[in-house]
């Protein structure tokens, strides 16, 4: 077993030990407990993405365990958002007026869902095979619809409900076209559904393409592209802040790296183009629908739920144009999205301390009234809406050039036209909720002042330092071990 191997289980072990420890531990170690365990798993997983940066030419590739160039990304970027949120979940507890869980145990019912959500999450870009990688898509929505209902309130639970029900669908027609790949693999059994195992699927290209149309389908609904996401808005903007964070930043994209592999693990099967017109499909439909939300005055949680539509569709869009330019857009825009997305739903809990009605109606003025907090809110708005020298900004422009760079010409036109209007969309709401009309507060000043401070200020140097990886990723390694998969 290779350092790489050890090191991801470590990263996987490491968040389900602090789960079962934090039920057991005194609750006036709980936090101390969380945070230390946080510091350790998200070392962990930063560390296999140094240690895979320096090995890009080697992936390791098992029939359980895969580290390549695109799931050490993945990892690095969970593990990153969930020390985050761990970090700020305390602030969050401490005005949380109801929940699931005796007032006695709240902390230790809170921590120990989301450190299993979490080794779940990080668990999905380490798996080597496809059925496995379906098993802990489908364990993440049990923790999670916990952790979006966690309240205990009746929209929460009514939100946390139309998760379940409606991921827990999609997964079913992902399991079909699961299944109906066995039938096609020789040798059958979950053994053939390893990602090397697919490209040897033998009933035909027809049944193939069925079978990844299916299983896309089915996995669509976890990510939250468009037709079916209408689960997204009302999970994100019911969950608790932190979690939403997590939902978002790294939900998301973790299942559509699961997507990406199924596509090139299959491409010898179904062909290259029709793999990649079926991302494009989604991609296309996303950003479309996502487009007259953006435009309408939301509420700040909401807001942030339509642009992870937008985002998740032009991941899809660079992915599914799969040229060397496009794919160094899709990994800018997989960290900066988790960055600038996470730190704005962070900001939701001490805007609801500021002005309670930010639960049910747009804000307006924020920086006028409390400038900490509208500088965060604009940090995280700006990014989202590719306003330059947003890494977003860079990214889209990336991607879009990647589609133009494979001969798609009219989908990158219509990409860069639904990208300019998702930016008016989101400019407005940036200028709105930050220097609008200032409204009259009912609440004072939130606590964690500092704790705002370090957040923005981290956020935005981080930010910068991926619009300068932007420049320079393009011919790099990085894009070409993304380029050769896991193959």
């Amino acid at each position: 077993m290779t350092s790489r191997e050890q090191l991801a289980w470590a990263i996987v072990a490491a968040p389900a030990i602090i789960a079962g420890l934090v039920v057991l531990a005194p609750r006036r170690v709980v936090t101390t407990l969380a945070v230390t365990g946080a510091l350790i798993t998200a070392g962990l997983g930063l560390m296999l993405g140094v240690l895979e940066l320096r090995s890009l030419s080697d992936p390791v590739v098992g029939k359980w365990i895969v580290v390549d160039a695109a799931g050490a990304l993945l990892v690095s970027v969970v593990a990153v958002v969930g020390l985050a949120t761990v970090l700020v979940s305390p602030a969050y507890l401490a005005g949380a007026d109801s929940s699931l869980s005796p007032a006695h145990r709240q902390q230790h019912t809170y921590f120990a869902v989301l450190y299993a959500f979490w080794a779940v999450l990080l668990a999905v870009p380490l798996v080597g095979n496809l059925g496995a990688a379906w098993l802990l898509i489908e364990a993440t929505t049990a923790a999670s619809a916990l952790l979006v209902g966690f309240s205990g309130k009746a929209r929460s639970l009514e939100a946390a409900w139309k998760y379940l029900i409606l991921t827990s669908l999609g997964l079913g027609v992902a399991l079909l076209g699961i299944v109906a790949l066995v039938a096609g693999i020789p040798g059958g059994g979950i053994g053939a559904l390893s990602w090397r195992a697919l490209s040897t699927y033998s009933s035909g290209n027809q049944s193939a393409l069925v079978a990844y149309v299916l299983l896309l389908a089915g996995l669509a609904a976890k990510i939250g592209w468009a037709p079916v996401h209408n689960w997204l808005p009302d999970a994100h903007s019911e969950a608790p802040p932190p979690v939403s964070a997590l939902l978002s930043a790294a939900l998301l994209p973790v299942v559509l790296l699961v997507a990406w592999r199924s596509e090139h693990a299959l491409a010898p099967v179904i062909g290259v183009r029709a793999g990649q017109d079926v991302l494009i499909f989604f991609g296309l439909v996303s950003l479309a629908v996502a487009i007259p939300f953006l435009w309408r005055s939301l509420p700040w949680k909401r807001l942030l739920a339509y642009s992870s539509l937008e985002h998740m569709g032009v991941i899809s869009l660079g992915i599914g144009f799969g040229t060397p330019l496009a794919l160094a857009g899709v990994a800018v825009h997989i960290a900066a999205h988790a960055i600038a997305k996470a730190v704005g739903f962070y900001a939701a809990t001490p805007l609801v301390e500021h002005e309670p009605r930010a639960t049910e109606h747009a804000v307006t003025g924020i920086a006028r009234t409390y400038p900490a907090l509208g500088g965060v809110m604009g940090i995280s708005l700006g990014a989202l809406a590719g306003l330059p020298p947003s890494p977003l900004f860079l990214s889209e422009v990336l991607i879009v050039a990647g589609g133009f760079e494979a001969g798609r010409s009219w989908v990158a036109a219509a990409t860069a036209l639904l990208l300019a209007l998702g930016f008016l969309g989101l400019a407005h709401a940036l200028l709105e909720t930050t220097v609008g009309k200032a409204r009259r507060r009912d609440g004072a000043h939130p606590r964690g002042r500092r704790t705002l401070a370090v957040l923005g200020g981290t956020s935005l140097v981080l930010l910068l330092g991926l619009s300068a990886v932007a420049l320079w990723l393009p011919g790099s390694g990085f894009v070409d071990a993304l380029l050769r998969g896991i193959s």
